[in-house]
């Protein structure tokens, strides 16, 4: 079973830069990795996910950015200029599946804890 640990997040004032990572125990290298958002009392959202290559979500297109270290098994989600449309918990996700719907949850079968991000105005 794999086993994803996120850090970071936090509270920031709008404008602000906050960096997220997501760390699994398996390697990484045939996964398909993404961050989700789930806004209070809204359902959870795509934010962005690499697979053959990056994909956003208009909402943050331009201002985030994921990366990864497959030497370290870990992913970044750089989230820049926020907004206080993007308070949220965010959740790394990973799936070792071919042909996963990167903007799908129910295709990820592996997850982070959560993480907190508020953004104040």
């Amino acid at each position: 079973q794999e086993q994803l640990v996120e850090s970071g997040g936090g509270l920031a004032q709008a404008g602000a830069n906050l960096r997220l990572s997501c760390a699994a125990s398996r390697r990484t290298t045939s996964y398909t990795m993404a961050w989700f958002r789930q806004p209070p009392e809204k359902e959870r959202e795509f934010v962005a996910g690499i697979s053959w290559g990056p994909y956003y979500a208009d909402a943050v297109k331009g201002r985030f950015t994921i990366s990864i270290d497959n030497a370290k098994n870990t992913w970044d989600l750089q989230m820049n200029n926020l907004k206080p449309e993007d308070t949220a918990v965010y959740f790394c996700a990973a799936s070792p599946s071919i042909g996963t719907q990167i903007r799908v949850p129910s295709d990820f079968p592996y997850w982070g804890q959560g993480t907190q991000v508020t953004v104040s105005s």
